[in-house]
């Protein structure tokens, strides 16, 4: 028996309003105008925000810094301590941190260097030795040729390398006017940081107020916490890798120990510098055996910082794969240079903490339940309170 023509040809579907549905071109292009749109605006906010890098920068490091320094600044309020003598207190105990760590390296440097030297000096001998005597069998004219024509066009670059001290100079007036910059608004954000995020939440239309806080609780709890755990993380490698160097052998011990905790804020970036560094003073100071062996070392806690150390302390605040952490460290790189690697991935995971919330708010307005690791209930501190 034949189905009536109704069921053998149904209608379109048609929209609950009544609109025939649109087709699927159409709809495509109008997402990739938003897409396109929205690409631009941010284009635009990124061009504006590298021509304030003198304001913007110094924001910026400030508000890392005060991540680290606001507990201690809190604390001492909650003594009763007024804001402002709290705030210079604790700045004054991390600039004498500073300089306790400055006072440690510099007579380990100047009781080293000379034997560093020697054994450099040692060393580019026998690698000229083994050119003109080993297997390459070179001439020891035609490396003496090599070296002129390089110290030659150093003399001829001479413009050039005019033109980059001359840049350098500006550069350090930039970076000194930073600094101060930065001690300022740390002083600020340390003594009113409440009294300025407030000020910042009130600026918001009275209905979006909570959800700005909320955003705002999330993402300072994000940075700090990935501050404080790097910290901890990079403390711990120093340490290890300082042990190591001592049992080795190798000179300079305290210097490759900061530079490895610095380096530690640099993502993938900064464990690769200080490994190689530390790898060629021992290639040079005490020879090829001990430089693989340092190879060997800074390898094994690298894994084990990688596996252990940061999915356990770090993995808690900021909820990044390993591939989007290359990825975003990657664009920073080429957007910014040195200071896209510093910045890309705390801002990432700041980003990424907004994105959750904005998500399980969504969430809840359709009645589904939230996303798995999510904690919609869970109090963070206040941006900034300190």
């Amino acid at each position: 028996m034949s189905r009536p023509v109704s069921e053998q040809n149904p209608p379109p579907a048609v929209s609950p309003d009544g609109a025939q549905p649109r087709p699927l071109l159409a709809v495509a292009a109008e997402r990739s105008l938003q897409l396109l749109l929205i690409a631009a605006a941010v284009t635009a906010i990124v061009f504006v925000l590298v021509q304030l890098r003198l304001v913007v920068l110094p924001v910026i490091a400030a508000l890392f810094v005060a991540t680290v320094l606001a507990p201690v600044a809190l604390w001492l309020r909650r003594h009763r301590w007024p804001a402002a003598l709290a705030a210079v207190t604790t700045m004054t105990l991390a600039v004498a941190f500073l300089g306790l760590i400055v006072a440690a390296i510099v007579p380990a440097v100047v009781s080293e260097v000379g034997n560093v030297g020697g054994s450099a000096r040692q060393g580019l001998d026998e690698v000229l030795t083994w050119l003109t005597r080993g297997p390459l069998d070179l001439d020891q004219q035609d490396i003496n040729r090599a070296i002129d024509r390089g110290l030659e066009q150093l003399r001829e670059s001479s413009g050039l390398i005019a033109g980059g001290v001359i840049s350098g100079a500006l550069l350090i007036g930039e970076l000194i006017a930073g600094l101060l910059l930065v001690i300022v608004l740390l002083f600020f954000f340390l003594k009113d940081g409440d009294r300025i995020w407030s000020w910042l939440v009130g600026l918001a239309p009275a209905p979006r107020r909570a959800d700005l806080d909320e955003v705002g609780r999330r993402a300072w709890s994000t940075l700090s916490g990935y501050i404080r755990g790097i910290s901890i993380i990079a403390m711990i490698d120093a340490i290890l890798i300082g042990i190591a160097l001592a049992l080795i052998g190798v000179p300079l011990v305290v210097p490759l120990m900061v530079l490895t905790f610095f380096g530690a804020f640099i993502p993938l970036v900064g464990a690769f510098v200080a490994g190689g560094v530390a790898a060629l003073v021992a290639l040079v100071s005490v020879g090829p055996f001990a430089a693989l062996l340092v190879v060997v070392v800074i390898t094994v806690i690298q894994q084990l910082e990688g596996d252990l150390l940061y999915p356990v302390i770090v993995g808690q605040s900021i909820d990044l794969h390993p591939v989007a952490i290359l990825l975003v460290l990657t664009g920073g790189v080429v957007v910014a240079g040195i200071i896209g690697a510093l910045l890309a991935v705390p801002l990432a995971a700041v980003v990424w903490a907004v994105v959750c919330y904005v998500r399980d708010k969504s969430e809840e307005a359709s009645g589904e339940p939230p996303a798995a690791g999510s904690d919609s209930s869970a109090s963070e501190p206040e941006p900034a309170n300190a």
